[in-house]
């Protein structure tokens, strides 16, 4: 099947200039037509990679309306873009991407007697159910990218999510829409709005004449949203036009305000979890479970399940036994009564296995898993890629499971695989195909058409829907006419001709669609093998497989501090596309594509992007596709600055422990030059950093000189080894010395490895990637023999221990390295697993912790939970990052951000916090912040074991 037309031949792709001009001149001040912005807004959350002319973010509704003037007058295509979560491809063009997720995101009012809120397009959902709860009220749809997802948006697709099966699809949760029609025509749209005149008058004549069409084959089921949702017009429905717009992906009319419903919220919520052997057989039990009222059933894949499992430091909730689970949600004004309503679910489940969840933070735990979806499901079992494209299509629930093994049975016939997943008891089902894109060649496209034209035909047979919920976008638009009748198609056609017809707004999508495989991002991927300095050992060492792990789904531009995530640091403080990991992702992607705007390693959009990364591995975590982007900017750095001058910080701070060895042999004299007004100046300037940073002074005593003075251990414990890094040698003692204290009244024997043992890490992060190989290669072979002997390795530094479980691997690779990476713990770790141990009394203890970054992202913070938790402290643990990171942090031109980032979770929570309180920080970084800006001092969990032991 070919595509219908192409676009319009009266889009100008030769304006830049005079566009952006066009612009400024119309009073639009948020105006970027720079190689970065281009390369940051070329992608979505879909396939596909459109560059845009120019990138505009309006900071009032009228500059949305004189945007529009704009391009209508140059004849320059209009794209409507909230967080560029779209999966289709909605939210990509080629002329202005229009993104109001950066300024217009006010609430308005809520009106809790009405039960509405009116808003602009930029709200993020999460943000107006955070605002309703007040009142007892929420926004109905929720879907899995809740948290940075726009209403906007939501109504561009007719987002659902899990929650639609008890509060509906956006469109039953539309009121009333502003909105300016691509004529440039303002309308204000609501209940008993009278089509007199004007577009609305033409419509209400267009959909009169068509009543039969519309009436049998629009609306016939709750999740067919693919195409104009023109079953909201007839005449028995009111003839709702604002409804009507919803889902019709910025095609139509692009919105500028919204009232939305706002329904009762449920006091109480719990989920009953429910195994089968197969994703079929649970599809089976779903009709048997809808009559018990749930407000989402939805499934799982085991495969699903494992990915989450393969996610360094992951936390899996237990599951009941089964290849495949349904998680129903029930509510109620009681628990009683939610476990009442489980009891009857149970009875009709027909379930291999069960679990009843009532607790708020198991549940939680269990929705992160579908939540993450999207991004866990972007790689197959054996670690392929996978990609949207075919993504959710619906069927009505009582033929899901026939649905289901159909088209399982069509991934067999075309060799493909696919972890599907969805919302069981809405039809709707997601999954990501491992489409072969990285071929170089067509034949990845050809097999990708094959597949979706067959699988159109396959679901247009069961009476679904080509989308269940994401909108038909460039990938599925010239699907319709297997779906829809020659004449809805021509009906669609007349309507965005009385819209918008010029065809500005979002061309190529719904109407005159583009074709499906044309603007493929994976299509010509290209690969980078040779000289690298990481391994990507999970990308079969090819870089271009690496950054193209991410898919776009944007989980770093949520707030998962509060939940205790790390990623991504400087969204939160800068709220720049850029600065998130997906931005940098997406400008690593265009690097390597040809024909953009980024060209090289050294190209300023890189840099510029990767500039407020923390490298903090948030990310390696956080990022339900495995993003890694600390590694990435280690690389790029690595071959930007390979046998060329460096920046004076990575002659500095990037090779300060061999500076610290120095200091260490006159540490009284370098701590007065530091302190010194002019010395001072002098060397920050010289390192590099901000004149408004402190440098740590330097101890008298080196740990190592302190431990060659005591007296050799005695005695019969099993012998432990305490890895003493740079930081904790030269600058904070006393930690490792706690550490040896709490180890040796545990019952070990403390070695301490040679003072040549290093992990290189301030060389990683500057990108000194050869020296940094040589260096941890060295500690590597000092450590396997311990390793070997059976002799646990406990690291002090949080950092430093994540080099050794994580980098060595990348970077020196091979059996030791693994061995040594095993065979290396946290202190927490290590005690948690000493037999007959047990924490002194923290009983009415108040804790603030702070794990450090790579503590959270490599290692896990569970095993210092669970040990406080034994000891009786009360525990308040942070997210998100302390701002230093290291070197990063003091780095002359990060301050400000590196301050902001701080004020987001550490200093609130350090505030007016009483003098018995601890704050926990292991990571030296984390104290050094916590110093300088609160003038609090922090503890090493080592220090505050020590402190307590008899």
């Amino acid at each position: 099947m070919t595509a219908i037309t192409s676009i319009p031949d009266q889009h100008r792709s030769d304006v830049g200039p005079e566009l952006v001009a066009a612009l400024r001149r119309a009073g639009i001040a948020d105006v970027d037509d720079s190689g970065l912005a281009r390369a940051l807004y070329s992608s979505d959350a879909s396939l596909y990679r459109v560059l845009p002319r120019a990138v505009v973010r309006p900071r009032h509704v009228d500059e949305i309306v004189a945007t529009l003037e704009v391009c209508r007058s140059l004849g320059v295509p209009l794209t409507a873009r909230g967080a560029g979560t779209s999966i289709a491809g909605n939210a990509v063009g080629p002329g202005v991407v229009l993104d109001t997720s950066r300024y217009l995101s006010r609430i308005h009012e809520i009106d809790a007697e009405a039960g509405t809120a009116t808003v602009d397009p930029g709200v993020v959902q999460a943000a107006l159910q955070t605002a309703a709860r007040p009142h007892g009220l929420r926004f109905g749809p929720d879907p899995s990218t809740h948290n940075r997802c726009t209403v906007g948006g939501m109504i561009g697709n007719n987002a659902c999510g899990s929650r639609a099966l008890g509060y509906g699809r956006t469109s039953d949760n539309v009121v009333g829409l502003d909105v300016v029609t691509g004529t440039g025509a303002r309308l204000r749209l609501g209940p008993g709005a009278e089509p007199t005149d004007g577009v609305l008058a033409d419509l209400h004549r267009l959909v009169g004449a068509e009543l039969g069409p519309i009436r049998t084959e629009l609306g016939r089921f709750g999740r067919q949203v693919s195409g104009y949702s023109l079953e909201h017009l007839l005449p028995e429905r009111g003839f709702d036009v604002a409804r009507a717009l919803v889902g019709s992906e910025g095609t139509l009319a692009l919105v500028l305000g919204a009232t939305v419903r706002l329904v009762a919220d449920a006091p109480f919520r719990g989920l009953v979890v429910l195994g089968y052997p197969t994703m079929a057989d649970a599809a089976d039990a779903t009709p048997g479970l809808l009559p018990h009222s749930p407000t989402a059933v939805e499934g799982l894949d085991a495969r699903m399940v494992q990915r989450l499992r393969d996610v360094p430091a992951a936390v899996v909730p237990d599951l009941p036994r089964g290849g495949a689970w349904l998680v129903v949600e029930l509510t109620g004004d009681s628990v009683a009564e939610v476990r009442d309503k489980a009891g009857r679910v149970l009875a009709d489940a027909g379930a291999l296995d069960s679990l009843v969840v009532t607790d708020v933070v198991e549940a939680a735990a269990i929705w992160r898993i579908r939540e993450d979806g999207a991004g866990l499901a972007a790689r197959t079992s054996d670690g392929h890629p996978a990609h949207a494209g075919w993504e959710d299509a619906a069927v009505p629930p009582e033929r899901l499971g026939d649905y289901l093994r159909e088209f399982e049975a069509l991934l067999d016939e075309h060799g493909l695989q696919c972890v599907p997943y969805g919302h069981f008891g809405d039809g709707c089902v997601h999954g990501r195909i491992d489409f072969p894109f990285g071929s170089g060649d067509d034949r990845g496209r050809a097999r990708y058409r094959s597949f979706v034209e067959d699988a159109a035909r396959l679901v247009a047979g069961y009476g679904g829907s080509l989308s269940g919920e994401h909108g038909d976008g460039r990938a599925r638009s010239e699907l319709l006419p297997f779906m829809y009748s020659p004449e809805v198609i021509g009906l669609f056609g007349r309507v965005k001709a009385l819209f918008d017809p010029a065809d500005v707004l979002n061309p190529g999508v719904l109407v005159r669609p583009a074709p499906l495989d044309d603007d493929v991002r994976m299509a010509a991927a290209p690969v980078a093998r040779t000289g690298l300095a990481l391994a990507y050992r999970h990308d079969d060492g090819d870089f271009s497989a690496a950054v193209h792990r991410c898919t776009g789904v944007g989980k770093c531009r949520a707030d998962l501090q509060a939940s205790g995530g790390v990623m991504c640091p400087s969204w939160p403080a800068t709220r720049e596309e850029k600065d998130t990991t997906r931005g940098r992702a997406r400008v690593l992607q265009e690097m390597l594509a040809t024909g953009g705007p980024v060209t090289g390693w050294r190209s300023p959009e890189v840099h510029d992007a990767l500039d407020l990364c923390l490298s903090c591995k948030g990310c390696s975590r956080d990022c339900p596709t495995g993003v890694d982007m600390a590694s990435y900017k280690a690389e790029v750095l690595h071959q930007s600055y390979r046998r060329r001058l460096r920046p004076r910080a990575h002659y500095t701070l990037g090779r300060l422990p061999r500076w610290a060895d120095l200091a260490a042999r006159a540490p009284r004299l370098v701590n007065a030059v530091l302190r010194s007004r002019l010395g001072g100046r002098m060397a920050k300037w010289s390192a590099g950093m901000d004149q408004r940073r402190e440098v740590p002074p330097f101890a008298i005593r080196s740990f190592r000189q302190e431990w060659a003075a005591r007296p050799a251990p005695s005695g019969d414990g099993a012998p432990v080894a305490l890895w003493v890094d740079s930081f904790t040698d030269h600058f904070a003692p006393g930690v490792a010395l706690a550490a040896a204290r709490v180890l040796e009244a545990a019952g070990y024997r403390v070695q301490v490895p040679g003072a040549d043992t290093c992990c290189g890490l301030t060389w990683i992060t500057t990108g000194q990637l050869d020296t940094a190989r040589r260096i941890l290669g060295s500690t590597v072979e000092a450590l396997v023999p311990l390793v070997d002997a059976g002799i646990p390795v406990v690291g002090v530094e949080p950092s430093c221990t994540a080099a050794l479980r994580s980098d060595s691997l990348e970077l020196v690779g091979g059996p030791a390295a693994e061995r040594v990476a095993r065979g290396t713990r946290t202190l927490a770790e290590l005690l948690a697993d000493t037999p007959g141990w047990t924490p002194p009394s923290m009983a009415g203890l108040e804790v603030v912790a702070q794990p450090h970054c790579h503590h959270a992202s490599v290692m896990g913070w569970s095993a210092d939970a669970r040990l406080l938790a034994s000891a009786g402290a009360t525990v308040t643990r942070l997210g998100g990052c302390c701002g230093l990171a290291g070197n990063w942090g003091v780095e002359r031109g990060h301050h400000d951000v590196s301050v902001t980032i701080a004020g987001q979770q550490l200093l609130p929570a350090v505030e007016g916090l009483g003098p018995d309180a601890v704050v926990l920080a292991d990571g030296f970084s984390c104290r050094t912040q916590l110093d300088q800006l609160a003038g609090r001092q922090g503890l090493h969990l080592a220090e505050l074991l020590a402190d307590r032991l008899p």
